[in-house]
């Protein structure tokens, strides 16, 4: 054997290079830019010219079919047949990606279009008192709607929290007997629709027990569907935290309670805490259990255990209604400060939930650095 030979048996085999779907360079990226504009002007050319065609989404379907099928023959021609393939799974990805994306941006888009041109700070701090059928739509405003919405989610997070978290924790920790029933009925309430709860509390609350239509009722009707959100949410965050934690506080003996309570339920905090935001965000634009548990008012009622009291989804839902244009325009901006009161909610749980198991935030990362143990 030479020595060419021994030196080229002995050389490490050259690592292949690694496929990154998250990535693009600047080849690629010509590619497929090339291959959108190319297949656009044949779908334009089969769809204008060659064939009678018509209709949008026809068109569409049609660009991307002509889409990814020229970005796979582009690669494939430029290089070999594996980066053809992960050219495609990559553009089919991120298309994917883009179209759960893009109804999300619609929507918030609409709706901003819509609600800002009646959007003043009197808005925050003006009820519907003064406001007649004649009035332009930037007069009065929606503090009514606004502290009945905080007030009746609070008063269901005040229900409901406790609630979900004990729920959880006897379903993840104690495992008695009544694990299973309470698991089924916890999925069999995700899965009630929200105006059979609204229906249940206006039955049982305001006609069998003669109570009136109040936001304490609102309040009852949302932690309804409160509940069932924060108990599964909540099991899974117990479920994450590692069994070996358990195993050690009770090898130092501690008992199941004192493990839970000093060892579980402190390390799942954030994850608890993103539960709940989780669960306000799902319940704070509900509006038809609250059609009939609130009744609905005009000026700001700040007691929600009397008297008929408003909310952001029952003032957009009742001033949509009106024939009045100003009073449409007033509807699409209680909508548009419900979208950022939901969007708020998110971004707070994005926030506290972190963006994953080993991620640390920035104000933890400070404190720990502060203690010196980062």
């Amino acid at each position: 054997m030479t020595d060419t030979e021994l030196d080229t048996e002995l050389a490490p085999a050259t690592e292949p290079e690694r496929i990154r779907i998250r990535t693009l360079d600047p080849d690629d990226a010509t590619a497929v830019g090339g291959s959108a504009l190319a297949s656009l002007a044949l779908t334009w050319l089969i769809y204008g010219r060659l064939v009678p065609l018509t209709g949008g989404l026809g068109f569409w379907v049609c660009w991307y079919i002509i889409f990814v099928t020229a970005v796979w023959a582009v690669t494939r021609q430029l290089s070999d047949a594996i980066h053809a393939r992960d050219q495609l799974a990559r553009v089919i990805i991120w298309s994917g990606g883009m179209a759960v994306i893009a109804p999300l941006l619609l929507v918030v888009g609409y709706t901003i279009s819509r609600g800002y041109h009646a959007l003043r700070p009197s808005f925050f701090v003006e009820d519907q008192r003064y406001v007649g059928a004649l009035s332009k739509s930037t007069e009065g405003g929606g503090a009514h709607a606004i502290i009945g919405t905080l007030q009746q989610v609070g008063l269901a997070l005040v229900i409901s929290v406790p609630l979900g978290v004990m729920s959880a924790v006897y379903l993840s920790e104690v495992k008695g007997r009544l694990a299973r029933p309470l698991r089924t009925a916890t999925d069999a309430m995700s899965a009630v629709p929200s105006i059979v709860a609204g229906l249940f509390i206006y039955a049982i609350w305001i006609l069998s027990f003669g109570q009136s239509q109040t936001g304490f009722a609102g309040s009852l009707a949302l932690s309804v569907l409160f509940l069932p959100t924060v108990t599964r949410t909540s099991e899974v965050v117990l479920r994450l935290v590692p069994g070996g934690l358990r195993e050690a506080s009770l090898a130092l003996g501690g008992g199941d309670w004192r493990t839970t309570s000093r060892v579980v339920l402190p390390t799942a905090r954030s994850g608890l805490a993103t539960a709940v935001i989780l669960g306000m965000a799902r319940v704070i634009g509900e509006t038809a259990p609250l059609i009939l548990t609130i009744g609905g008012a005009f000026v700001v009622n700040a007691n929600p255990f009397s008297g008929k009291q408003d909310s952001l989804p029952y003032f957009v839902f009742r001033l949509v209604r009106f024939p009045q244009e100003s009073q449409i325009d007033r509807a699409w901006t209680g909508a548009l400060v419900l979208l950022m009161l939901v969007l708020v909610l998110f971004v707070i749980a994005r926030i506290i939930g972190g963006r994953g198991p080993d991620h640390i935030g920035r104000l933890r990362r400070r404190r720990l650095k502060k203690e010196g143990l980062a």
